[in-house]
């Protein structure tokens, strides 16, 4: 059997409530969970939170949801990647309130990835409240930046989880980038 035909399998299993068996799908892909972690938070330092720590708290919000269900590798995937950065930005906001306060600020710039790791900082907590407003216009084009930008995958690997195109998948990330810089930009 296939690694993906197995993990379908095991979601089949925790979909139907067997803890364990969603245990065994983490376990299966923690390495790229952790690399998708990594990428996350490369060039980080003096940091308490590292990709290990972003992993197992990520780990935390998937089992401690009832509702969550995920039908396939790409369902766990983009789960995952909301669950990271549900985590940074809980993170960015507990480091800018015992900073000073947490006041914020305009942000002029969106990166093309994360490659260079993402900010822990105000400009975490604008593109969070930013990419919650692209959600309520355009769910697609929101779980293409998760992916992207928090989950830390190409456009090729997102068009393989979601079974788009390429093409498609760039089209929807320039489309969300423009989105949410007019929106960070207060436009």
């Amino acid at each position: 059997m296939s690694e993906a035909a197995e993990i379908t399998q095991l979601l089949n299993c925790a979909r139907s409530g067997d803890r364990g068996a969603l245990d065994q799908v983490l376990a299966t892909l923690y390495r790229e969970l952790h690399a998708m972690a990594r990428r996350q938070l490369g060039g980080q330092h003096g940091h308490t939170l590292d990709a290990t720590a972003l992993v197992h708290e990520a780990y935390l919000k998937l089992i401690g949801r009832a509702e969550a269900q995920f039908d396939d590798r790409a369902h766990f995937f983009a789960y995952a990647a909301s669950a990271m950065r549900s985590v940074v930005v809980d993170y960015a906001r507990q480091r800018l309130a015992q900073k000073r306060g947490g006041d914020l600020h305009r942000v002029t710039e969106l990166p093309e990835d994360a490659a260079g790791g993402l900010r822990l900082d105000e400009d975490m907590l604008a593109l969070d409240t930013a990419l919650t407003r692209l959600a309520d216009v355009d769910a697609r084009l929101a779980q293409v930046v998760e992916l992207r930008y928090f989950g830390g995958l190409s456009e090729l690997e997102i068009a393989a989880l979601l079974q788009r195109s390429e093409r498609s998948v760039r089209r929807d990330w320039q489309k969300a980038r423009m989105y949410l810089l007019a929106s960070l930009q207060g436009g």
